[in-house]
């Protein structure tokens, strides 16, 4: 059988809060383990709305009707509204996902100022980034993180060269076809070559999940806590059902870094693409 993984974000205050419990139960109904990439900082999600002049991001947002997929509140934190921290306010949750048996990794220290400005970012307000985030996850689960999974699929060199420094199994950050080991800095990278919902629709995962089925590649569907968490749960659970009808078997990505023979994975460089349904360029 074919490994597929979900591998689940979570951007949002408000995705930690209501997305997560929903995904769980779906889960746990098809007694189904996942990987769950966590934002520990500051819910900034406010901030958006600067990118609102540009056009691709305008469109997104419209398209994907991002008002009721992410809530009222949600756009307002970090500008009129404080910005709740998404973590640490969730700890016992945490623990429970982990208590579970499923993965938990690092997504973010603070989701919104990766996404929109990481070029502008200087590298020593990277260092701190990921200082940041390490230390929350560590303060909460008692352990280092394994795995970074970059905010948007956005990275860069400095980056690169900063999450090298972390002692990490591997890496997530990208959507190209298949594992690989970047040149940057020797690191594994499991990269997400599923389509996601909000980029694409439901049925055209469906369709890509059917397609792939006997492709022999490891699949990575890349879920977001408040997408499938919220106004698409139902399409999540279309998903799973034909995720199962297709005869994929549920992994989580720590599982499949422990299966690849890292002496015949492709080394390359770090490449970047627009993506359909992406509003920024995207490592691939």
């Amino acid at each position: 059988m074919q490994p597929l993984a979900l591998k689940i974000d979570v951007d949002t205050y408000e995705g930690m809060r209501t997305g997560v419990p929903r995904i769980l139960r779906v889960l746990g109904e098809e007694g189904i383990l996942a990987s769950f990439f966590i934002s520990f900082g500051p819910d900034r999600s406010g901030l958006a709305a600067l990118q609102l002049l540009r056009p691709r991001f305008l469109l997104k947002m419209i398209r994907t009707n991002a008002p009721a997929m992410y809530g009222l509140k949600t756009a307002f934190y970090g500008t009129i509204l404080p910005a709740p921290m998404i973590g640490s306010s969730f700890a016992d949750l945490l623990l429970q996902i982990r208590e579970i048996g499923h993965e938990v990794a690092c997504h973010a220290w603070d989701h919104r100022l990766w996404q929109d400005w990481l070029g502008f970012m200087t590298t020593s307000g990277i260092q701190r980034w990921f200082e940041n985030m390490v230390d929350s996850y560590t303060g909460i689960l008692g352990e280092r993180p394994s795995a970074f999974g970059a905010p948007g699929w956005r990275i860069d060199r400095r980056a690169l060269e900063q999450v090298a420094r972390l002692g990490l199994s591997y890496l997530s950050c990208t959507r190209a076809d298949r594992p690989f080991v970047f040149m940057e800095n020797g690191m594994l990278e499991i990269p997400s070559n599923l389509p996601c919902i909000e980029e694409v629709g439901t049925s055209r995962v469906i369709q890509e999940l059917d397609r792939r089925k006997d492709s022999g590649l490891f699949q990575v569907l890349p879920v977001h806590a408040e997408v499938e968490g919220g106004m698409y749960l139902d399409d999540f659970r279309r998903i799973i059902d034909t995720a199962s009808r297709c005869e994929y078997r549920f992994v989580r990505l720590c599982e499949i870094e422990s299966s690849l023979d890292r002496d015949n994975i492709e080394i390359r460089g770090l490449k970047e693409a627009l993506l359909p349904g992406r509003a920024f360029k995207c490592a691939v």
